[in-house]
């Protein structure tokens, strides 16, 4: 399983626009998003067409135009949003019905095969319980504030 700078900004990009929602209760703009989280504009855009795409933000358009979650953070998981950018979410090379890990012609499973595999439907069951608002509450205990109260980076613990 590989997980692209495209997952994990999305991610960071989404718990900002949560914190940010709720400080100024109003539409966040990507470039100020783009901003605190030291993320390309360009590249942010397109992250947010994929996540516009699966229904997790919408755009409102005008002079205080932005971003906000089309449903409660509380129930965007990170499976969703990882899921919303094309990640491939396994960690086998094999195709699951024909397996071919040793020779993709043959449905021959190699040794490890079993192992791989428990492996990404744990990874998958962990990404599936973690909300954005959880992200976000963890992140907010120990997040540094500048005079204005914007997020610039925060201080990684664990989610359980």
């Amino acid at each position: 399983m590989r997980l692209t700078s495209k997952g994990r900004f999305a991610v960071t990009a989404l718990v900002d626009l949560a914190i940010q929602t709720d400080i100024i209760n109003k539409p966040v703009s990507i470039s100020s998003i783009a901003y605190r989280q030291n993320i390309s504009i360009n590249f942010l855009e397109q992250i947010f067409r994929m996540l516009k795409k699966r229904r997790i933000i919408k755009s409102v358009r005008g002079s205080s135009g932005g971003y906000l979650f089309n449903r409660d953070p509380s129930n965007v998981t990170i499976y969703d949003v990882i899921i919303a950018t094309e990640e491939k979410m396994k960690i086998t090379q094999c195709n699951e019905e024909n397996f071919g890990c040793i020779d993709h012609n043959k449905k021959i499973k190699c040794l490890t095969h079993d192992l791989w595999s428990d492996l990404t439907k744990h990874i998958l069951l962990f990404l599936e319980s973690v909300s954005i608002s959880d992200i976000k509450r963890k992140n907010l205990k120990s997040s540094l504030f500048n005079k204005n109260n914007d997020v610039y980076y925060h201080k990684v613990e664990s989610l359980r």
